[in-house]
């Protein structure tokens, strides 16, 4: 049996074997719950243990064996900015404005303020943070964060591997202070200021989001972790990410928040150069194969959420929203059309997931679609461009229950869903086309090309 199974066996032993372990004294959980979610940057969907990952991460183990794990969890992007935008807003990022590309240093874009964050849509039953990196527009309106309903803001305006940078901290009512970073202690003072916000709002009800800017390259494991496992400085990061989630969970358990609290574990997208999208094909900016959208998800609210339970359920970044807003008691943000949809059933009670379909974007293009069976993919990566692979006699139809890697087409088999997931993407390109900002990206090879009888209507 692999280590990383025993370990997550013998996390979940460990829970079901000792009353309470963990846990706060016994009393009625709050009315309102807590949100904590920790998002990585570039963490892969097989780097953990409880997904099949080699690195030892025996605090996130332990997480899921008190928790609920999507199997089937996307980002709402393949890359940074625009999956970041989802999350926060509940929103395909074509819906934005930010669903091009990422934020780089000279680029004027941001977060419109028009945008209902989550943060907003708690407000003002909620003291809110975001810690870590942001991402989402570092000049004019956009910046900082807390213009966004953010009370704190402790953190970087982009990636780690961007320059110049510094750290920066504000809140609602006082400017951005800067000061410089140290890169090896750089998720350790991310920790630190989360563990004090977390201290000082215990009486009341909290959001933070503690989006690490690891393990993006390059990785700066603090001494430690610099050597802690055989996967190198990539491995030694994940390690300190697994550390500070068991800091974040012994926290919690010292001041009586662990029942209160829904603990998120995730990231924006798959790996970058380094790290394991573990049997999922294509990595981070892939244009529509799973590696790229695919990512960790876990969630542990004991005595709420099912414990020690994986769920092959659909979902996506853009449903933590509704999802807080619904299990906050508060309705989702008026006048504005979310995309994402409530999880709370499939968490708690294991129901199937509320999604009818997923959509994945790569820039502002729809190149592939997600049922809770089939996936259908429009385009790729082919030598420097973005393929519409959809006339070239081999379309792309997965079953994702059975072929998870996206190995085996079953297009020219199942005619019926090669239909029917053809329409949805003809349905979903019509009705996203018109909030395009600029032209589409996909391009189709020159030249006739042999369809064959079974794919031609």
């Amino acid at each position: 049996m692999p280590q990383n199974r025993r370990s997550f066996l013998a996390a979940a032993a460990a829970l079901a074997a000792t009353p309470g372990a963990g846990l706060s004294a016994p009393r009625a959980p709050r009315q309102k719950p807590n949100f904590i979610v920790v998002m990585c940057d570039d963490l892969g969907y097989g780097d953990i243990g409880a997904f099949g990952g080699p690195i030892p991460t025996p605090h996130l183990d332990r997480l899921a064996a008190s928790g609920t794990a999507m199997t089937d969890f996307y980002a709402a992007a393949n890359l940074c900015t625009p999956s970041r935008a989802g999350l926060l807003t509940g929103r395909y990022p074509i819906r934005t404005g930010l669903a091009r590309g990422v934020i780089m240093q000279n680029d004027p874009r941001g977060l419109p303020l028009a945008e209902v964050t989550m943060a907003e849509a708690l407000k003002p039953d909620y003291a809110t943070a975001l810690i870590g990196k942001w991402h989402l527009g570092h000049s004019g309106p956009s910046w900082p964060p807390t213009r966004h309903g953010f009370d704190l803001f402790f953190g970087l305006p982009y990636s780690h591997d961007m320059l110049p940078l510094s750290l920066y901290e504000a809140s609602a009512d006082a400017a951005p202070a800067r000061e410089d970073l140290d890169y090896p202690q750089l998720q350790q003072r991310f920790c630190q200021r989360a563990e004090r916000f977390i201290t000082e709002n215990a009486a009341r009800p909290f959001l933070l989001n503690l989006w690490l800017s690891a393990p993006h390259l390059p990785n700066f494991p603090d001494a430690r972790h610099d050597g802690r496992t055989e996967f190198g400085l990539y491995g030694d990061t994940v390690a300190e990410i697994d550390d500070i989630v068991g800091r974040l969970s012994a926290l919690l358990a010292r001041l009586g928040l662990t029942r209160d609290t829904l603990v998120v574990f995730t990231s924006d997208n798959g790996p970058w150069f380094e790290g394991s999208a573990g049997r999922l094909r294509a990595r981070k900016g892939g244009a529509a194969y799973d590696g790229g959208y695919r990512v960790p998800f876990i969630a542990s609210r004991p005595g709420t959420v099912r414990a020690g339970q994986r769920t092959p359920a659909i979902g996506m970044g853009v449903d933590l929203l509704p999802t807080f807003c619904a299990m906050a008691g508060r309705p989702p943000p008026a006048g504005v059309e979310i995309d994402g949809r409530d999880l709370t059933a499939t968490l708690t009670h294991g129901a199937p997931s509320p999604h009818d379909e997923l959509l994945l974007f790569n820039d502002e293009d729809v190149v592939a679609v997600r049922t809770q069976r089939w996936k259908y993919v429009a385009a790729d990566h082919y030598r420097g461009t973005v393929l519409d692979i959809r006339d070239d006699g081999y379309p792309q139809l997965y079953d994702m229950a059975h072929d998870p890697g996206e190995t085996y087409s079953l297009a020219a088999r199942q005619p019926q869903a090669l239909h029917e997931m053809t329409a949805r993407l003809a349905r979903a390109r019509a009705r996203f086309e018109p909030l395009r900002k600029g032209p589409s990206g996909i391009v189709s090879r020159p030249g006739p090309r042999a369809v064959p009888e079974v794919f031609r209507d």
